[in-house]
């Protein structure tokens, strides 16, 4: 794991935006295409942003949901507005390559499945998404993988619905999918994520986030998180 340590939040969004920028410069070059993995959360829209700013070959660019909470299309809880203002509008993605998850469907299970099946069909059976990018929450949880869920025992699919998480379901990219990236983005700020930013260091697999190999790993994060 490689651990990237900088002053404020938003050197960390700078730092994120140009880590994608050469993750995306060189799977290009090598695979003539990217595949990125977004997470919701706080940190990742300024990163986007500074991203949106970025010279790219944007058509050869994939973007799939690490997580999504189960609501219409169009709720302000989703992390498909946010990454959408943020990032797609802004750079003209065509829109298939934009990979929602599709939350509003009325059966979950084969909503997980349809989505596992895209991925597939983006980025090769089993699927190997280029760079994964996480965020770290104060309970240990990371994408939608939260303490006592049974998603968390998924092994068998790369997409899995969890059960109620501060008051909504979720659908999450389930770990084998997320060990088997070629590359893993953490992003991580405040002095409140500090303890469970230390057991993330330390691979403690009684937090979720723990269970997330580490030999393909680089933390970005601010010295408030790293205080610990």
């Amino acid at each position: 794991m490689n651990i990237r340590k900088y002053n404020t939040p938003d050197e960390v969004a700078v730092a994120g935006a140009e880590f994608v920028f050469e993750s995306a410069r060189r799977a290009i070059r090598e695979r003539n295409q990217f595949a990125l993995a977004l997470s919701g959360g706080n940190t990742p829209w300024n990163m986007l942003r500074k991203l949106a700013e970025c010279d790219l070959p944007w058509d050869r660019v994939s973007i799939v949901q690490v997580d999504e909470r189960v609501a219409p299309d169009g709720d302000e809880s989703r992390n498909l507005g946010h990454i959408r203002e943020t990032l797609t509008d802004r750079i003209g993605l065509p829109p298939g390559n934009l990979l929602a998850m599709p939350v509003d469907c009325k059966n979950l299970d084969d909503a997980t499945r349809q989505y596992a099946f895209k991925l597939s069909a983006l980025a090769g059976e089993p699927a190997v998404l280029d760079l994964v990018h996480l965020g770290l929450g104060e309970d240990g949880h990371t994408a939608s993988l939260v303490p006592g869920d049974a998603a968390l025992d998924t092994n068998d699919c790369d997409v899995a619905i969890t059960g109620m998480y501060c008051g909504q379901r979720r659908m999450t990219l389930s770990y084998p999918i997320i060990n088997r990236a070629r590359r893993i983005l953490w992003m991580i700020t405040g002095a409140s994520k500090s303890d469970m930013l230390n057991r993330l260091i330390q691979a403690d697999i009684n937090i979720p986030a723990g269970r997330v190999r580490q030999r393909r790993a680089t933390i970005i994060a601010d010295a408030a998180a790293l205080s610990g």
